[in-house]
This record gives C-alpha cells, structure tokens and sequence, in this order.
C-alpha cells in the first residue's frame, strides 16, 4: 500500500462513527519521520522494553507453578508476591498506607440459596416464579412459622413523612409498597414536588429503617416482580458474589420481594382495609397499621464461602502536580486448575500483567536517575477480575488514593496475540474506551501513536453498539463508572481464550514488545503535560 493511500484510508475510516463513539480504524501516516531521537529521555526509556524481557517475566507468570494464578489459591499468591519483589527490586519505595507495603487485601463472598421456600395458607410458592430474595441482604433462618403481618405503608422513616411514628413493630413482620406516597396533587411527600427521593430509588434506605425499628422479616410488594425476576435471575440461581467482611455489612432484616397475588393472599379478607390506608396516606399523610394474619411458613438457608486476595499496587511520587494520579492497571488472576488442566493465561492476562511490570521498570529507571514524572503514577495489578472485575472494583469502592486525584487509568488486558483480522499485520491493537468520558485522551492517544510506534488503532470493540460489550468486561470499567477517563488496550480474542491452550509459546513477543512501548509512551505523556485532560463524556451503565 503507498504512502498517500494509506493516508487516504486513514482519513476515510477515522470518520467512520458509531451512534456517539469512535468505531473505526486509523491507520498512522508514515509520509514523516517517527521521533527515534534516544537523547529524547522518553525515546531512551521505551528502548529498554525488549521482547526478551517481556518473554522473562511471562515465561514465568504463566508457567505451571503457578498453576492458573486463579483468586483464592497459591498459585494467585505467589504470583502477588512475585509482582511485589519486582517492585522491591525496582526500588519502588513500600507504601505505609498498604498490607506489607504493597497488598491491598480483600475478601470475596460467595452465596447462594441451599434451601428456599414460602408457602401461605397451605398454597406453596416458588422462589424466582412468585417471589425473590437477595442473598447478600438476607439471613440464614431456620424454618419460621408466621401468623401476624402488619401492613405498614411505604416502610418510612423521615422527617417529612413516617410509617414508624409511634407504631410498635419490635419483632414482628411487617409488609410494605415499593416506592413513596404521592399525595392528591401527584407530589411526592417526601420532596414535595413530583421528584421521588431516595426512598423510591434505594431499598436498603427501608430496610435501614425497619432494623431500627427492630422488624424481624419485611414481605415488600413489587408492581412488577417479573422484571426483577428476569434482571436478576442470573445471580439469584448462582452465586452472589460481594466484597468486604461480611460481618461488615448492615444487619438488615430478612426480606422478601413478593408478586401483588402473593400480597394479596396475605391480606386475606382484609384487603379492602390495606386499600383505604393506602389511600388515607395519599389524602392525610398519615397510616393506619392493618394487622394482617394469614399463615406463613418460610424457610431461608443459604451456602457461604468466601476467598482471599491481594491487589499489588506500586506508587511512584511524582513532582509538582503529584497530587493527580495516573494509572496503569492490568489483572493478574487467570481460572486456575480444572482437573489436571492448568489455565496458564499467558495471554488472558499475564501479557498484561507482564506489560504493566515493563513499564514500572521504565519509570522505575528514569526515577532513580532522578527524572521524575510530574504526576504520581499507581502500577495497579488486581485480582478477583475473572470473578467479576472484583479486584479493581474493591479498590474502587476503597481507593487507596482518592479518586477525584485520579485523572485517568491505562488498562492493559491480552496485548500478545494476534486475531485473524490482523494475520497479516500484527502492529495493531484494539483500543476501547478512550473518547467515552474524555475527547481530550483519544486524541492523545492518537497523537503520541503517530509521534512514536505508529501502531494501526482499531476501535471497533469501541461502539456502543459493540455486541461483545468489551467496554464492561474489564477492569478500566471500575474507574470508568466513576467519572474517570479510561483506555483500554486489547489485542482481540481467538480459539485459546479461556482454555488450558492459551500458553506463552503462542505470545508473539515482538508485537507485544511495540504495543508495551506504546503503552509507555502514552502514560509519560498524560504523567507529565501540563494541562489535567478534560472530562466531557458522560457515565453510563
């Protein structure tokens, strides 16, 4: 292909737009020179990342001693410990904020439903056809017989508005509507305008309540429990996963979403009165209690388990604007062992994990030749990402550096292999997310690509209407939902994703070695310009 085609196919393919987001391709313009100047201290640093090196450490990473590197095993944790003695030997100073100087440890919880069961009145229901329970939000409770329900409006508790005000419900069951009194004139309440609270939008805020008030078991009636039934029937059949002690959440009350025909079976012949307190609080603000009292037997045993597991994080001090925060981020947990198979993940992830571990010694090197980055920059390698994005979902919800400090994070997730598309031309790599929160980044992004390694960007896994939802499915996505601009680095999956086949023979080194070096690139240019990238996308789920 010429020169000016080449440019020319640039040109056209960059235009090629999903419904808001970038989905084509770029292709470099090669008619200038790259910058190849090694007095230039950044063309120096990334000449030090070498197909060798990056060979060195995956060879190792994904070798059978370490048997699949899954979250909760020894494999997983002398993979941490050899991520924390590359940082010591790196001279990355520990942090006195983390486990050991360099762990943030986390717990992973597993539960799921052994035994679920309700019945009224002698009829039998089903769990996931005629009503629901979370499991993360109940109890284990031995078989209970219950025979008094008392009907108590919205389950409130607010200074505007109170089903609580002196109402006794020490021990008892209570039943309750979704969502908040409206009153004649369709105002909420609670707001007094036809905005709902967060009482209608956050049901552990009622939950909060009736512990308070010492309820035993809360039945709350949904309008449309087969939605719920089908959002969550995934998680409600399997394992809910969590993070955190569990002795560390709320003691919530048990609680039970039920279908209006069940409601209606526990109001029994005294619907009509549930009926007219309804409508007192929407005319007067104010509940009568309806003491309900059918027949209930309701069982709720649960399985627990939980795991175990670091996130290894090194944090270089940057200089006058240390105080904002670059990440690069990849996880390091693969699936383990399945029988005699090992899952050595040479690709998913430890191509990324080895790439993060190259770039820390670059900087590394420079900084102990005293050139430091402006910005500081965490080297943040998570578990728990195969559980469900788990690891970089704790740090998340437990930053260990704020996260309004924290201008963007460089995701590095399967950058050895080639796809079919690219067969022909390994220098290549998909790039997912860069002009999603910030425009400011994509176009660095493409700057600093054509500056240096000229590698083709491709952003097809980038449109919003990208089946695969790769733009969710890693660990760049857990600062994404938190307004943090992130770019995601991805080399396309093929025939040994997740198998036992996917082994560091099949790497190919060069391409991965061009596309660490790229990765560099991008993170000393967004460590040291002068100007914070601008935020001018939008979150979304």
């Amino acid at each position: 292909m010429s020169r000016i085609l080449g440019s020319v196919i640039a040109l056209l393919l960059c235009v090629s737009l999903s419904a808001q987001y970038i989905s084509g391709v770029t292709i470099p313009d090669t008619s200038t020179m790259a910058i190849t100047d090694l007095g230039r201290i950044e063309v120096e640093m990334a000449s030090q990342i070498s197909a060798d090196d990056l060979r060195a450490h995956l060879s190792i990473l994904a070798s059978d001693e370490y048997e699949g590197r899954e979250t909760g095993t020894r494999g997983n944790e002398i993979a941490a410990d050899y991520i924390k003695k590359h940082f010591i030997d790196l001279g990355i100073p520990a942090n006195d904020k983390l486990e050991e100087g360099y762990y943030q440890p986390m717990q992973f919880n597993y539960e799921s439903w052994s035994d679920i069961s309700m019945s009224i009145n002698g009829q039998k229901y089903r769990h996931l056809w005629d009503f629901l329970a979370f499991q993360d939000k109940n109890n284990d409770m031995d078989s209970m017989n219950i025979d008094k329900i008392i009907f108590m409006g919205y389950g409130i508790n607010d200074p505007s508005y109170s089903d609580y005000k002196r109402k006794n419900v020490q021990g008892k069951s209570i039943m309750i509507y979704e969502g908040e009194p409206m009153d004649a004139k369709g105002n909420s309440r609670i707001t007094g305008g036809s905005s709902k609270s967060e009482w209608s939008t956050n049901v552990d805020k009622k939950l909060e309540a009736a512990q308070q008030a010492g309820v035993k078991t809360v039945f709350i009636i949904s309008s449309d429990i087969k939605s719920m039934l089908a959002e969550n029937r995934r998680s409600l059949l399997g394992a809910k996963v969590s993070l955190g002690e569990i002795a560390d959440r709320p003691a919530y009350p048990n609680n039970i979403f039920i279908s209006t025909t069940i409601a209606q079976e526990l109001m029994g012949n005294k619907k009509n009165k549930v009926i007219k307190s309804r409508d007192r609080i929407t005319a007067k603000g104010k509940l009568k209690k309806i003491t309900l009292k059918p027949s209930v037997v309701l069982d709720m045993d649960k399985n627990t388990s939980s795991l175990k597991g670091n996130n290894v994080l090194g944090f270089l001090e940057g200089t006058d604007k240390k105080d904002e925060i670059v990440v690069l981020s990849a996880h390091y947990d693969h699936l383990g062992k399945k029988g005699e198979s090992i899952y050595n993940g040479a690709d998913d992830n430890g191509s990324g994990t080895t790439a993060v571990l190259e770039i820390a010694e670059t900087f590394a090197t420079a900084y102990n030749k005293g050139i430091k980055p402006r910005r500081s920059v965490l080297f943040l390698l998570v578990t728990g990402e195969e559980k469900g994005l788990l690891g970089s979902a704790f740090y998340a919800d437990r930053p260990i550096y704020p996260l309004a400090n924290t201008m963007v994070d460089i995701n590095v997730d399967m950058v050895g292999r080639v796809d079919d598309k690219y067969a022909d031309n390994p220098n290549y790599i998909y790039v997912i997310g860069s002009d999603r929160l910030s425009t400011d980044l994509h176009k660095i992004n493409e700057r600093v690509n054509q500056d240096y390694r000229r590698l083709v960007m491709d952003y097809t896994y980038n449109s919003e209407q990208d089946p695969n939802r790769y733009y969710y499915r890693s660990d760049h996505y857990n600062f994404a939902r938190n307004g943090i601009p992130a770019i995601f680095f991805f080399n396309g999956t093929h025939k040994d994703y997740h198998m036992a086949s996917d082994t560091v023979e099949k790497i190919n080194f060069d391409k991965m070695s061009e596309v660490t070096k790229h990765i560099f690139h991008l993170a000393w240019e967004l460590s040291n310009i002068e100007e914070k990238i601008n935020v001018d996308g939008e979150v979304k789920d």
